[in-house]
């Protein structure tokens, strides 16, 4: 068995498609990592994962190797369902990927704060939005749900409700399942043009190809996380 200090020393980082690494990035391998290579090595864990062939991370370790630092692959957007499991959805582990989490998966001052800070900051290579099936946020956006602070949240989904064609206006509600999945993905698109938009920080990056700024939907029925089709910056 390797020591703790010959395995920091020692690369350890798996390429994309590979085993989990037994630790997470160290600030050299984060650096040689580009866009491209940390989606794929995402699509690759959440891969395994539909396949119930998730690896098990040396949690001791990695909380040895990260307590004087980090430098995760990602920043995942995603909202805050239970049934998302983001780490466990594409397979990483502590020190792996940066996890922002609001009901909806919106873009807010927060959360763009948030991932600047991992990308421009810490250096994460990718910025994925990730919705997911049968959101419930989106849902009570569709039916026009009120309740306290909810009803602000709801509000930055309704410009998916109102963009969905395609519909009548009876048709627009939660009951419609494939008007709500439409939202979801609507919301998704928006939420990624709305990151550009509202934040010169991250568009720059982007345009320099010092990162990468995706939008994916997850399904609760096989795990299986898609790429969504978004403009280019």
């Amino acid at each position: 068995m390797k020591s703790l200090l010959t395995r920091l020393i020692i690369p350890s980082f798996a390429l994309a498609g590979t085993a989990f690494a037994d630790l997470p990035p160290t600030a050299e391998q984060q650096k040689a990592l580009t866009p491209d290579s940390v989606l794929q090595d995402l699509m690759a864990g959440n891969k395994r994962y539909m396949q119930g062939k998730t690896t098990t991370p040396n949690i001791t370790e990695r909380i040895a190797a990260t307590s004087t630092g980090q430098f995760p692959k990602a920043y995942i957007l995603s909202c805050v369902d239970s049934r998302v499991p983001v780490e466990l959805v594409f397979d990483q582990g502590i020190g792996d990927i940066f996890v922002g989490r609001v009901a909806g998966n919106v873009e807010s001052v927060d959360q763009l704060g948030s991932a600047e800070f991992a990308t421009k900051v810490a250096g994460a290579k990718v910025l994925m939005v990730l919705g997911h099936e049968a959101c419930g946020a989106v849902k009570g956006a569709c039916d026009g749900a009120e309740l306290g602070n909810l009803t602000a949240l709801l509000d930055q989904i309704e410009p998916a409700v109102k963009a969905v064609e395609g519909f009548k206006d009876d048709q627009k509600n939660s009951k419609n399942k494939e008007f709500v999945e439409a939202v979801i993905e609507k919301n998704v698109k928006l939420t990624v043009a709305d990151v550009r938009k509202n934040s010169p920080v991250l568009a720059e990056m982007e345009k320099a190809g010092d990162i990468k700024i995706v939008g994916a939907l997850y399904s609760l029925h096989d795990g299986s996380v898609t790429l969504v089709k978004t403009p280019a910056n």
